[in-house]
């Protein structure tokens, strides 16, 4: 019995085909960015393959803008999160207050997951994001604290989540 090999010849191979990515970011970089590199807006610093947060960096670091503050500049945000319903009215500063918090927390460890604004309606909060991690942490705690009816979408190739939160009082 002979056995012939899957590709007989290695030039006939087909290297014409697409890959397409499974979540498209248009604010990730394309290449690895020099380390150390500081975003001049923020001070974050790319270092060791991520952004972080040092006390110090080289006087002849790159610099580059982070996606996080490029993402604020275009106005452009990767989540968002509606709390709805009469009990905004009434709690407007317990919650903003309750999302600040977590920012802060999340912030530590990830200097590119920032509240980009927070939005005031009569019966509503917007809360943007830099990323789609955020809205879902913020919803989670809301939602824990106070009940309610919680909504999550996050879009299936693009990167962008939507949170809704809603509670009638």
């Amino acid at each position: 019995m002979v056995m012939k090999a899957r590709a007989e010849n290695p030039a006939r191979t087909r290297r014409d085909r697409l890959i397409h990515e499974m979540v498209h970011d248009p604010y990730k970089t394309k290449r690895k960015l020099s380390e150390p590199t500081v975003c001049p807006v923020c001070n974050a610093v790319f270092l060791n393959g991520r952004w972080r947060w040092v006390d110090s960096w080289p006087l002849s670091a790159n610099k580059a803008i982070c996606q996080a503050c490029h993402r604020t500049k275009d106005d452009y945000p990767a989540g968002v999160l509606i709390l709805t319903g009469p009990f905004v009215r009434t709690h407007k500063v317990e919650l903003i207050n309750l999302a600040r918090h977590h920012e802060r927390e999340e912030n530590i460890e990830h200097p590119l997951h920032r509240i980009m604004r927070i939005e005031e309606h009569p019966d509503s909060l917007v809360i943007k994001t830099t990323d789609i991690h955020l809205p879902r942490r913020i919803a989670d705690a809301v939602h824990h604290a106070y009940k309610g009816e919680l909504d999550l979408h996050y879009d299936k190739e693009g990167y962008f989540a939507r949170a809704n939160w809603r509670y009638e009082q």
